[in-house]
């Protein structure tokens, strides 16, 4: 990455994706019982997913068939971890998950977006602005582990992560962007617990109170989203 740090992207001007791409699916129908008026802004997402975000190399074209499920699904499942107004810094954010999804189904949140490629943060940049989010969602360009990503984050309550890295370098980079108090949920698969098991004497020298293996959005997706509980001390 060049440049001199990280900054708030600038904002883009509303309107359709610019480039063609596949179709995304229609919303499952848990999704308009659920998150009602919000299910019309995560449904806009999954259009700049499915279209600009294949075609700019942002996600793979067979994920499309696959996008509620496997992307949005199971990162809008980690909203019900998260209490009312709280602040949260999504590392590693990519195409926005699983922050940007949480953010549209929770009006009352504030979402850091942190990601070091530039192709992903004009994308993040152009559906913030697209969708009205400007106002609550920042997209910040560098890498969590970067002094001036640091600077510019300040302490959060919480730091999200999805498929980003092994516990221990999420730790790392995640902790000092947090509070003391604050939490970290790392969105992990079958092999949560072996990960924590692996990493428990580093989890311990950093301070780092495991609160467990959770499973959440039972009813949103199948199998649930399973998330690494951790509380820097």
């Amino acid at each position: 990455m060049t440049g001199s740090g990280p900054a708030a992207a600038p904002s883009a001007p509303d309107g359709p994706p610019a480039q063609p791409g596949p179709a995304a699916p229609a919303p499952p129908e848990i999704v308009l019982r659920r998150f009602g008026p919000a299910a019309e802004l995560l449904t806009r997402y999954a259009e700049w997913l499915a279209g600009p975000g294949t075609s700019r190399g942002l996600l793979g074209p067979r994920e499309v068939p696959r996008l509620w499920d496997r992307h949005l699904l199971n990162s809008v499942a980690l909203a019900e971890l998260i209490p009312q107004h709280a602040r949260l810094v999504d590392i590693g954010t990519g195409a926005g998950l699983p922050g940007l999804a949480v953010a549209c189904v929770r009006p009352d949140l504030t979402v850091d977006l942190v990601e070091s490629l530039l192709r992903r943060t004009d994308f993040l940049t152009e559906v913030v602005a697209a969708l009205g989010l400007a106002d609550r969602v920042r997209v910040i360009r560098g890498r969590a582990e970067d002094s001036a990503v640091r600077n510019t984050v300040g302490s959060a309550q919480f730091v999200t992560a999805r498929a980003v890295a092994p516990l221990d370098r999420l730790v790392r980079w995640s902790f000092p962007l947090l509070r003391p108090g604050g939490s970290l949920l790392a969105l992990k698969g079958a092999s949560a617990e072996d990960e924590v098991s692996e990493h428990q004497q580093f989890l311990t020298r950093m301070r780092a109170e495991v609160r467990g293996v959770i499973e959440c959005g039972a009813e949103l997706v199948d199998p649930p989203t399973r998330v690494v509980h951790l509380v820097r001390k």
